[in-house]
């Protein structure tokens, strides 16, 4: 996703006046790519950005969200985080990405370049206004096959990894908003929603219907669940 996934969301009402900075992560939508692209790595660059700008809160989207799981996990960000469709672990992420990923890693880049060639269709679909529909298909076509495998190795590694990241986030007392579609983009295992309904520190938040990019199609209510993380935080 790039950085103008989050512009509707910007300039929703509920956000009048909040000072937001949005970034692309390196290797989507034609940012260049960093040598070391692994979660951690990301999440220390992440960081770095959040303190240059005095951020309070964080807010990722899929890929991004656990970029800032990761961000509040390994103490490099100690504010209120919302997390947008997350897939906190293997079992949560969709089984045809996982295995268009790890085809790749086997067979070259080609499973990738096919499954780019058909994101714009999701996008067409979206539920959003044309504008801003042209914006995610310019993006999407800025993707190259070799980094979104490179980028999306690591992450899948990071997921596969073997520990309980809704219990880890339960446990640290950070504020978190957890935020999914009744379908679309990631999700929760029954275990995951239980423990991060029992936490005091987290809400979970579902939107109803199917959304697949939350930003880009339910901006309203995004936008509602940032400025509560922000008026927390304040």
């Amino acid at each position: 996703m790039a950085a103008r996934s989050f512009r509707l969301v910007m300039d929703e009402p509920a956000l009048s006046g909040v000072r937001l900075v949005a970034t692309t992560l390196p290797g989507m939508a034609g940012a260049p790519i960093a040598e070391d692209v692994s979660i951690p790595a990301l999440a220390r660059h992440a960081g770095d950005l959040a303190r240059e700008h005095d951020c309070d809160v964080v807010v990722g989207f899929s890929h991004g969200a656990t970029v800032a799981l990761e961000m509040v996990l390994s103490g490099l960000f100690h504010g209120p985080v919302v997390l947008l469709g997350i897939s906190p672990t293997t079992a949560d992420e969709a089984r045809f990405f996982r295995g268009v990923v790890r085809a790749a890693e086997r067979v070259g880049v080609w499973p990738m370049a096919i499954l780019l060639r058909l994101m714009p269709l999701m996008a067409r679909s979206a539920k959003t206004t044309e504008v801003h529909r042209q914006e995610l298909l310019e993006d999407i076509k800025r993707n190259t096959a070799r980094d979104a495998v490179r980028v999306s190795s690591e992450y899948l590694d990071y997921i596969a990894a073997d520990r309980d990241p809704a219990a880890e986030l339960a446990a640290s007392g950070h504020p978190a908003w957890v935020v999914h579609a009744e379908k679309g983009d990631g999700g929760l295992t029954d275990d995951e929603r239980a423990t991060l309904d029992a936490a005091p520190t987290v809400t979970l938040v579902t939107i109803p219907g199917a959304v697949f990019l939350l930003p880009d199609e339910v901006p309203q209510q995004i936008a509602e669940v940032i400025a509560t993380a922000v008026a927390q935080a304040s």
